[in-house]
């Protein structure tokens, strides 16, 4: 075991040296899909996998890190932890579950401090069927024009329009319009693609590899930027099935919500990863969570990522800045502190156990 603070690191670059050494301390079988456009210094990207334990286990665990690319680098820290922890290890041995480690699902948004993907695309509302009509989100339309106004900082003049937008159509509202996920401003925020996403294929090329035996499988992908700071929200990942949100309740708590029946912070959602497993893996009992932790207020995160996006859109703006606004966004996402670092793995140590007994218990 390794302590706590040394397992995160302070960019991609690093955070792979640290999560390959740790794979390849344990024997774990080693696999890396390169992305084809270089990071921000220049370093190869690569969503990289690790698979510890037997190959041929009908029970796997899933640990993920990444979707939203500067979210990495709080996954990557519990990914590179459990990687030195022993103890853990031998709990899933000891269970006969393999564990597969996906680092860095979206490389290129963790190595240039994007929550999108190169495509400016939300990756966890990119896996929709593209063979049809799109969903249509018609409150982003109206907000849209908000959020990216033409200068940053934000006029008064803009505040006072969301704010009178907030008034009449309740904070909640604003949220869901925004974060719901959007298929028709391919420049705006939570943007769901016209296609697969290059993190979206290989994702589902690392599943089809990887989780086809399994019969039992549980899925752990982690998350920040929502809830009270340090917090991780176990938000039930799965269809709306009372029966597997029954398990995944059993497995990690009474406190486990969900998108669908109102109890979690995350509004109503579309595209989401998880769905992929059920083609890469379509005889498993799927039981998942989205581990999301807490960092900056909501309205904080919000502006953070309307800050990125105003500067993906204006990349001549003042060095300063842009420097300015990458500052907040890593702040948005990550709380650079040990005592939230410790939070995080302990929270998220418990729920790698939890599952571990899940899917050892034929049960559940």
């Amino acid at each position: 075991m390794i302590p706590i603070p040394s397992a995160f690191s302070p960019s991609y670059a690093k955070a792979r040296v640290k999560f390959l050494e740790g794979a390849a301390t344990l024997g774990a079988r080693i696999e890396s899909f390169n992305h084809p456009l270089p990071g921000r210094d220049g370093e190869q990207l690569a969503l990289d996998v690790a698979l510890v334990g037997d190959a041929a286990s009908e029970r796997l665990l899933i640990i993920s890190s990444g979707c939203h690319g500067v979210e990495g680098f709080c996954g990557s820290g519990v990914q590179v932890f459990a990687l030195h922890d022993a103890d853990w290890h031998g709990k899933a041995r000891a269970a006969g579950v393999a564990v597969l480690y996906l680092h860095a699902l979206n490389p290129w948004g963790f190595s240039h401090l994007r929550r999108v993907t190169h495509e400016n695309v939300d990756l966890n509302r990119n896996f929709v069927d593209f063979a049809r009509p799109m969903p249509v989100n018609a409150a982003y339309r109206r907000v849209h024009p908000l959020l990216l106004p033409a200068d940053w900082p934000p006029d008064e003049v803009n505040r006072a329009a969301i704010g009178a937008l907030i008034a009449t159509d309740g904070v909640a509202a604003w949220r869901a319009a925004i974060s719901g996920g959007q298929w028709e401003f391919a420049d705006g925020l939570f943007f769901g693609g016209h296609a697969p996403t290059w993190s979206h294929q290989a994702v589902r090329q690392a599943l089809a590899r990887y989780a086809g035996r399994a019969r039992r499988l549980a899925w752990i992908d982690l998350h920040t930027g929502l809830g009270p700071s340090g917090v991780g929200e176990r938000i039930h990942a799965g269809r709306d099935d009372a029966t597997a949100l029954a398990r995944a309740r059993r497995w990690w708590g009474a406190r486990v919500t969900s998108i669908q029946d109102g109890s979690s912070t995350s509004a109503p959602l579309t595209g989401l990863m998880w769905e992929a497993i059920e083609d890469a893996a379509p005889r498993a009992e799927t039981t998942g969570i989205a581990l999301e932790y807490g960092t900056e207020p909501l309205a904080e995160v919000l502006d953070a990522l309307r800050g990125d996006h105003w500067l993906a859109l204006h990349p001549q703006a003042p060095a300063a800045l842009a420097v300015q606004i990458k500052a907040r966004l890593l702040r948005a996402f990550h709380t650079d502190t040990d005592g939230w670092k410790g939070q995080v793995v302990s929270q998220a140590r418990q729920a790698m156990f939890q599952a571990v007994e899940g899917l050892g218990d034929c049960g559940a």
